[in-house]
């Protein structure tokens, strides 16, 4: 868990650093003006491949979620919330400790994803930006057959870090991809598995 605080840590020091210069309030205006604040909200569309070891075969994961940025035109960093839901199934899996498990098998992630965000403005289109901080991730692997059900879900707290790039259009409108890594550790049937993992999509969402 120190480790996981020390590099959030690191992640907010480096985006500390200012990119280029955006004109802010003057000293008569009034900081809580809608004017003086910017953000996004993206739907995110995409997959998550999570440790084969852990999960196969439910280890590639169709995913959505939502990521949300906001912060005062002066601050150089903006608070990032990002939730995000994965899930798949497949035929019958093995479970250590439990034995094969069919006819089917299911498993879902959700994260709760809370840090900082990096946005470069380098032209009035194109917005890249880099991302981190920690994360609350809860997984379940559940197990049925013809008449039994076997599930079991846990949560772990571990660390995210993620970059992109998108295309605000008509000054409102983002387009974009979305690339991040994420790693929790969950006990599932007294087998510790990670349930981070590789995430990747597409980014479709409003800028104000």
């Amino acid at each position: 868990m120190k480790k996981v605080v020390f590099l959030v840590f690191i992640i907010c020091f480096l985006l500390s650093f200012p990119g280029p210069v955006i004109s802010g309030p003057d000293s008569n205006s009034d900081d809580w003006t809608p004017d003086y604040w910017t953000g996004n909200v993206n739907v995110f569309i995409g997959v998550k491949a999570l440790d084969e070891d852990d999960w196969e075969p439910v280890e590639i994961q169709d995913e959505i979620g939502v990521l949300a940025d906001f912060r005062k035109k002066s601050w150089p960093i903006s608070i990032a919330v990002d939730f995000l839901a994965s899930w798949d199934d497949q035929g019958a899996i093995f479970l250590p400790g439990i034995g094969t498990v069919g006819l089917e098998a299911e498993a879902k992630s959700r994260e709760l994803d809370l840090g900082v965000r990096k946005i470069w403005d380098y032209s009035p289109n194109m917005h890249p930006y880099f991302g981190g901080g920690m994360g609350l991730v809860w997984a379940e692997l559940e197990g049925r057959t013809t008449g039994n059900r076997v599930s079991d879900d846990d949560t772990g707290i571990g660390l995210w870090i993620g970059a992109g790039i998108y295309l605000t259009l008509y000054n409102h409108f983002n387009l974009g991809f979305d690339f991040r890594w994420s790693k929790a550790e969950v006990t599932l049937y007294g087998v510790d598995r990670e349930a981070g993992g590789y995430q990747a999509g597409v980014l479709l969402g409003y800028h104000w």
